[in-house]
């Protein structure tokens, strides 16, 4: 399948990308990730061994559409859940212990 990462094309395939990223030991990383097999590879980990660009070129979302389309699973960071940040009458009720509406 015929992606483009980098402002480059690449002819890349399933088949591919597993022999390439055969034998490869993933980073530790706590961001967006590719589960390639059973191993779970940094998104950036994986341009970078298939691309072999350098990682500052391409964008992990770039990496993550070509994955997903070549039909590895992908796992992107959690959104967080909208912080409630009370306001001052909120503020000064709970400290007084009864509860306002607002």
């Amino acid at each position: 399948m015929r992606c483009v990462i980098a402002r480059f094309p690449f002819d890349l395939t399933k088949s591919g990308v597993l022999e390439t990223m055969k034998g490869i030991k993933p980073e530790r990383g706590s961001g967006e990730s590719v589960i390639i097999g059973r191993r779970h590879y940094p998104v950036k980990q994986v341009g970078q061994v298939i691309t072999r660009q350098d990682r500052r070129d391409f964008s992990a979302a770039e990496v993550l559409r070509a994955m997903a389309r070549l039909g590895f699973t992908c796992r992107t960071l959690p959104t967080a859940a909208p912080v409630h940040i009370p306001n001052s009458v909120q503020q000064s009720s709970a400290m007084l212990g009864t509860p306002v509406s607002v």
